[in-house]
């Protein structure tokens, strides 16, 4: 019994419930991407019967009942299981509350993603092994050129041990790869700023991120997740609790059931109804009505207490390493799959080289007989059979065995002028290739160089912008704590980098030179009152009402707030197409209003005009422009400023601008050259403090995957000029640049975040005003000054 329980348990570590650290690939799920690919099941041919996929795995290389095997090939179908999913699937594959229908019934083919899991598998890169009636073979690990393990996680239990990962943002894990490839030495905080947390596929929130680097730091860790819920009004008198996102694994039909047990139970009071209205076209859509007369916000904090609303994820990082299950932390994973990697370049490159070398030595001995051609064939006419033949072009023409069978096999039609060029054409391209081939090989350097190039294309082709927004605590009072009215008091309401809105609970000003909200940067901030309402400008030349009742209030703190209890914008609006919020601005019909600059350098100047509506123009864009900034002015007297693609700033005086009504188009702001727009619009006081920040890239990069150079130069340097004119250059450009891809002018000290959320350190202010700038650390997506410099009168 010892024996068998022995044999059995290995079994199931090794050949069924731990993923290869490599290809981050369950035994099930590796054959399954391996037959696909063989049965040429690529993304641009049709489905075929899942039913079929099976039966090719059973019968060829999965001996384990074709159950098991569909469970498989379903949840690397399922989006909401995996960030990246691996098949692409027609049918019915279940949801997260059912499972799915009979592969007889569904199709399936490989997923755009599958395709680089299984690429050069040809081109001896990975081993075989028997299958298990040794009569074909079967890959121990796939090359798996997109790190999987990370971006799609892993669930397993074995015997005695167990394995339960988080899925990861595929251009984060990639950009830490790539910093991993150039710092070795990096340790686990450089890492962490590129990989912030866990990237869920069904979205949410994670509360609590010192979990998260214990995880990283040791292979285990817990945190919580939180449903995505914003406040609205569900009838005309009623409010409710719209829920989109869900924590990672939970279904709509769990919460539901879970809510109504406990109404019936008098264990929750003021929910009316719960109503289910998730659609393929929407997405999930769980609305909770709640009676008159309750705080949304406090039954809310129930709700993440009581129901699987709010669910914990305990991560632990088991893997096969070398055949031997290890707890590993985030160093380690990426350590683990860059070797993999560089492996499977450098057996690619041999392989290559070798076939190169082959045909380089054909096309040799064609060209020797070519230049004979005459001789070539009376010796073979004269010949009394093809061996004699064989051995007389050996001897004749010093050729080797392969030179001399290519040539008797030669056709006709190839003994032309033009054949020879081909030849001598083909002979310089193979010498180049294995000079290149044998630079990779001879120099590691070189093969790290490869590596990285190839991950970023990867992120290029496969990255999707981060789902889940990391927040360091939850930020709110107890529900017993929270009090059913909320008091009209003063505040100040603040707009994040990462799209996060929150409000604080005083109107103290914030401690002086805070303007980091613990992962990202302060891009707005406004003075309002609990229960007022303030604008959100959006890039369609919109001002949105919103009630600051509903946001989340922040804990108070001596220094600047930390936006760990913001929400999402989306949560409290929704909305148009591709629109997007830009800054915030009191609703008050006093001062000198807004000023907005547009992607066609048209300026305005606008008094908001208080309407009664929720939504409302403030300015008329042409077709195809758009918004690009917006600030509330305090005097009429300040800066405005434009910066353009083309790394032109232009600056001058807001009195030249005249104020126009609401239905007005604008005027120019800025002469833009053919083919350039503006990046960057801004008013400011000038003083010797402002900086110019300019991100240079390359126009034809996927926005995130370049980090590009970074240039900090005082405001100083650039003298104003005209309005309507072009203005003076900025930032000039170095090789493989030809577009300013993000500007920002303001007070400094400038702070930038990345599109993780994390802290991007910017160079010195010692930039000249048409110097380059210096390579950035990662890719920055928001740039701000200090929250206390903009909330002083």
């Amino acid at each position: 019994m010892r024996t068998s329980f022995l044999e059995y348990a290995y079994s199931v570590i090794y050949s069924r419930a731990l993923p290869d650290a490599r290809d981050g690939l369950k035994p099930v799920q590796r054959r399954i991407l391996h037959t696909m690919a063989e049965m040429g099941l690529r993304p641009d041919r049709g489905h075929v019967k899942s039913a079929r996929v099976v039966g090719e795995v059973m019968g060829r290389l999965h001996p384990h009942g074709d159950g098991a095997i569909y469970d498989a090939l379903v949840r690397m179908v399922q989006p909401w299981s995996l960030r990246l999913p691996m098949v692409d699937g027609h049918g019915n594959f279940g949801s997260p509350d059912e499972g799915p229908a009979a592969m007889r019934y569904t199709e399936c083919r490989l997923a755009a993603a599958a395709m680089p899991m299984t690429t050069s598998i040809d081109e001896d890169t990975v081993d075989f092994k028997p299958n298990y009636d040794s009569r074909e073979m079967e890959p121990t690990v796939l090359p798996a050129a997109i790190p999987n393990l990370l971006v799609n996680g892993a669930a397993g239990i074995a015997v005695g041990m167990a394995t339960n990962m988080a899925p990861h943002n595929l251009v984060e894990v990639v950009q830490a790869l790539r910093h991993l490839i150039t710092h070795p030495t990096a340790d686990l905080d450089a890492l962490m700023r590129f990989v912030p947390g866990p990237d869920l596929p069904t979205g949410g929130k994670i509360i609590g991120l010192s979990g998260i680097r214990d995880a990283y730091e040791t292979g285990r860790g817990t945190f919580k997740m939180r449903a995505t819920v914003r406040v609205e009004n569900v009838t005309p008198r009623r409010k409710g609790l719209v829920v989109t996102e869900l924590p990672y694994g939970v279904g709509p039909e769990k919460v539901i059931e879970r809510i109504k047990t406990l109404v019936l139970a008098k264990k929750l009071q003021g929910i009316s109804d719960v109503k289910d209205l998730t659609d393929l076209a929407n997405g999930l859509n769980l609305v909770i009505e709640v009676k008159n007369g309750f705080n949304p916000e406090a039954i809310l904090e129930q709700l993440y207490r009581l129901t699987p609303m709010e669910d914990s994820f305990g991560i632990n990082a088991v893997t096969l390493v070398d055949g031997q299950p290890r707890t590993l932390g985030l160093k380690q994973l990426l350590e683990v799959y860059l070797q993999h990697r560089y492996d499977v370049v450098r057996r690619r490159s041999s392989y290559r080289r070798a076939r190169a070398a082959e045909r380089l030595h054909l096309v040799e001995g064609l060209l020797v007989a070519i230049l004979d051609i005459d001789e070539v064939i009376q010796l073979i006419r004269s010949s009394d059979d093809g061996s004699e033949a064989k051995a007389r072009l050996m001897s004749v023409f010093d050729l080797d065995d392969p030179q001399a069978t290519y040539i008797l096999d030669l056709q006709l039609r190839r003994l032309t002028k033009f054949s020879r060029i081909e030849l001598e054409k083909e002979k310089d391209e193979l010498e180049q290739r294995i000079a290149a081939l044998d630079e990779i090989l001879n120099d590691e350097s070189k093969l790290r160089a490869v590596v990285s190039d190839e991950l970023a294309e990867i992120a290029k082709a496969h990255g999707t912008p981060r789902r889940t927004v990391l927040l360091q605590s939850a930020g709110q009072p107890s529900a017993a704590a929270m009090s059913l009215e909320v008091t009209d008091d003063p505040c100040f309401v603040f707009l994040s980098s990462a799209g996060l809105l929150a409000r604080s609970q005083s109107d103290e000003t914030p401690g002086s030179g805070e303007g980091r909200s613990g992962h990202d940067v302060i891009v707005s901030a406004v003075r309002a009152t609990a229960r007022g309402q303030v604008g959100v400008v959006t890039t369609g030349g919109r001002v949105v009402r919103l009630e600051v009742v509903d946001l989340p209030a922040l804990p108070p703190t001596a220094n600047a707030p930390h936006l760990q209890g913001g929400a999402p914008l989306s949560t409290f609006l929704q909305l148009e197409g591709d629109e997007r919020a830009l800054a915030l601005t009191t609703l008050t019909d006093q001062g000198p209003g807004l000023a907005l600059g547009t992607r066609q350098g048209v300026v305005k100047r606008v008094n908001p005009e208080l309407l009664a509506r929720d939504a409302w123009e403030v300015v008329r864009l042409a077709d195809g422009d758009e918004v690009v900034g917006a600030v509330e002015l305090t005097t009429g007297e300040e800066e405005l400023c434009f910066v353009t693609s083309d790394a032109q700033l232009l600056h001058f005086g807001a009195s030249a601008v005249r104020p126009q009504g609401r239905s007005g188009g604008g005027i120019a702001g800025v002469r833009l050259a053919a083919g350039a727009h503006a990046v960057f619009f801004g008013a400011f006081t000038a003083d010797e403090d402002a900086v110019v920040v300019t991100v240079s890239g390359s126009s034809t990069a996927l926005p995130g995957t370049e980090p590009g150079s970074v240039k900090v130069t005082p405001f100083a340097e650039y003298p104003a000029k005209g309005r309507a004119t072009g203005g003076v250059r900025c930032h000039r450009f170095l090789k493989g640049e030809d577009t300013i891809v993000l500007a920002w002018v303001g007070r400094g000290p400038a702070m930038a975040a990345a599109e993780s959320g994390s802290p991007v350190d910017l160079p010195p202010a010692e930039g000249r005003r048409d110097g380059s700038g210096t390579p950035a650390p990662q890719a920055v997506v928001g740039v701000a000054s200090p929250v206390h410099d903009r909330l002083v009168p």
